[in-house]
């Protein structure tokens, strides 16, 4: 197994944080705008399918959002796990993960055969 580069995992991390918290910050600017606003523009009566059309899309960003908030508490674990030493451990077995799998997610807290099991139930 080879050996994680924390130093390079870290940066990845810190990286992937900034994205996403720009990221989540377009959002909140998208949505602060009032529902009045965003469907009748024109001040004109706006037709029902505007505005249902207009509450998906905020849905959407919202949950979107929601997936953003949970990726940061995520990186911001797994930076936690660098700075306690612990990263790169699964923790549920206590064995390695894989490099590979810390390439892929850097914030993965379980090796792929703990995240097999856990997601068969």
């Amino acid at each position: 197994m080879a050996v994680v580069d924390i130093e390079a995992a870290r940066r990845r991390l810190e990286t992937e944080r900034a994205r996403v918290l720009e990221a989540r910050q377009h959002l909140i600017d998208d949505t602060s705008r009032s529902m009045e606003d965003a469907v009748d523009e024109d001040g004109n009566d706006s037709h029902m399918a505007d505005s249902a059309s207009e509450t998906l899309d905020r849905e959407m960003e919202l949950s979107i959002g929601d997936n953003a908030d949970h990726l940061l508490e995520s990186i911001d674990a797994a930076l936690g796990r660098i700075d306690s030493g612990a990263y790169g451990n699964c923790e549920r077995c206590g064995q390695p993960i894989a490099s590979d799998r810390l390439e892929a997610l850097p914030w993965a807290t379980k090796c792929i055969e703990c995240k097999r099991l856990e997601e068969r139930g």
